[in-house]
């Protein structure tokens, strides 16, 4: 021991008079802590390895095995915690930039958890959404500023290209490469039987997946990817990357480690080779520059598909927002601080950027000011929780949200955090092919069926008790919302009461 060690996080308890040496622990872990013992004829564990991505907790099959958090503590200190120490100690020891992925784990204010949604009784009845219709399909993509006739009085839907969703969620960008194979084909699958749209991430589209085309936004990133004019022609929609919320102001970065095989082949780049996305795009550094990019994909594909912009939210997003809504822009996407990420300096994700709900209120404040929120919709995600969560931003002026971690869960991801080692032991996170067969595409895709499909009741079901019956009606509507435990700035920039108001 030295002054390197540091305690694990984590300690694998194991109740030797349930174990059997059965081994299975051992084949599960791709981390190495479970090993059998020959000379003693016991397993045991190395607990420095284990992330607590309770797999062998799954698999035991006799229920010998917990993991539990490590109760080694430094000396107290409000200001200097046990994972600030170790951080120190991890920098001093290599001197390189701390790793983490998925999202922001800080107690910085969840808003969604202090914003309460109202409820219809009396005087505007509730709805039943078991006996009346209620209307969960959304369009996004420019809308006129009002309606337009002809001579005989027929409404002219002259209609800019336009996203048709079932219900108002789909799947963020994750792309091919920081996920596998088999997690992208549960994705698609899952996203056309839904009747919504999965975003294929800044890693290309697998030739395999051009038949999910009409349910596929494929993204254009500022390393360019796998873009080519098939891959274009490919998508529902194009989303051009400007930034993240778990590293606003950075770039992408893919270890070469996973640049394998048919990742290699659709990011169009040699295997083993690092895939590094550049924090701005070398072409734009204005509104007009983006706008030149903008049009120039329109262009490429023939004026037939939205074209999304990705930002994260930042102080000034309201002042950004109005700026891609003049660039051309269809849609904009706004990505909040805890969004999740596959890898990313963990001070940029803990530090960098604002809360969804702040940011989300203010654009959408902004743009009703200038007269111009019809010219784009709004899509906002970073830990889009559940369906509550999904009809407060809704209320707060949201068309549709994005989910991302949620989907990854339902598949069987267990929030480990150690995506960027590519040892994802449910095989999601992943390029080695031992592991990604260990999710079935088909169970994958059920499963996220099955959580939107209970999503979309649960929306009915708090519509219905709102007395609304669409979420047109819902979007913007913040008289439904009441705050909780904020203080007056916060209600400001919310644009809601405070609850008993």
């Amino acid at each position: 021991m030295s002054m390197e060690f540091i305690y694990p996080e984590f300690e694998v308890i194991r109740n030797e008079n349930r174990c059997t040496n059965c081994r299975i622990c051992e084949k599960q872990c791709s981390n190495g802590v479970h090993t059998y013992d020959p000379g003693k004829k016991i397993m045991i564990s190395d607990d420095s390895k284990c992330v607590d991505c309770q797999r062998c907790v799954s698999f035991c099959p006799t229920k010998a095995l917990k993991i539990v958090k490590s109760n080694n503590t430094f000396k107290e200190n409000a200001n200097w915690s046990d994972s600030t120490i170790n951080e120190v100690f991890k920098q001093a020891t290599g001197g390189g930039v701390l790793l983490s992925s998925m999202g922001n784990p800080t107690t910085l204010p969840v808003y969604w958890d202090k914003i309460l949604i109202n409820a219809s009784q009396v005087t505007n009845p509730p709805i039943d959404p078991l006996r009346e219709p209620m209307e969960t399909r959304v369009s996004l993509g420019k809308k006129p500023e009002k309606i337009k006739r002809d001579e005989n009085g027929q409404i002219i839907c002259d209609l800019s290209p336009q996203i048709e969703l079932s219900m108002p969620v789909m799947f963020s960008a994750m792309s091919y490469g920081s996920i596998s194979y088999n997690a992208h084909a549960a994705l698609a699958k899952a996203a056309t039987d839904l009747g919504i749209l999965y975003n294929t991430g800044e890693g290309g589209l697998h030739e395999d997946f051009y038949r999910y085309g009409p349910n596929t936004i494929v993204q254009v990133a500022s390393g360019r990817f796998g873009v080519h004019e098939d891959y274009l022609e490919a998508g529902a929609a194009i989303e051009i990357k400007m930034g993240q919320g778990a590293k606003p102001g950075i770039g992408g970065h893919l270890p070469g480690a996973k640049i394998v095989g048919d990742v290699s082949k659709t990011r169009m780049i040699p295997e083993g080779s690092d895939a590094i996305s550049p924090a701005p795009h070398h072409d734009i550094y204005s509104i007009e520059d983006l706008r030149q990019l903008v049009f120039s994909l329109k262009e490429a594909t023939d004026y037939k598909k939205p074209v999304i912009v990705k930002v994260a939210a930042v102080h000034n997003i309201a002042a950004i927002a109005g700026g891609i809504a003049r660039s051309g822009a269809d849609i904009i996407a706004i990505d909040g601080f805890r969004g999740g990420t596959g890898a990313a300096p963990t001070r940029i994700r803990d530090n960098v950027g604002i809360p969804i709900e702040l940011a989300l209120a203010s654009v959408d404040r902004r743009l009703r000011e200038e007269g111009i929120r019809n010219n784009v919709s709004l899509v906002v995600g970073g830990s889009i929780r559940n369906s509550a969560d999904v009809i407060k931003a809704i209320a707060l002026g949201a068309d549709a949200c994005y989910v991302a971690t949620a989907a990854l869960l339902a598949m069987g991801c267990h929030l480990c955090r150690s995506c960027q080692t590519g040892r994802c032991n449910w095989g999601i996170a992943t390029q080695r092919p031992d592991l990604v067969s260990r999710l079935d595409p088909e169970v994958a895709s059920r499963r996220l069926e099955n959580l939107i499909t209970a999503w979309r009741n649960e929306i009915m079901e708090m519509m219905g008790g709102m007395g609304i019956n669409s979420i047109e009606a819902l979007r913007g509507n913040r008289l439904m919302l009441r705050g909780i435990g904020l203080n007056s700035k916060e209600l400001e920039i919310l644009g809601i009461g405070h609850a008993g108001e």
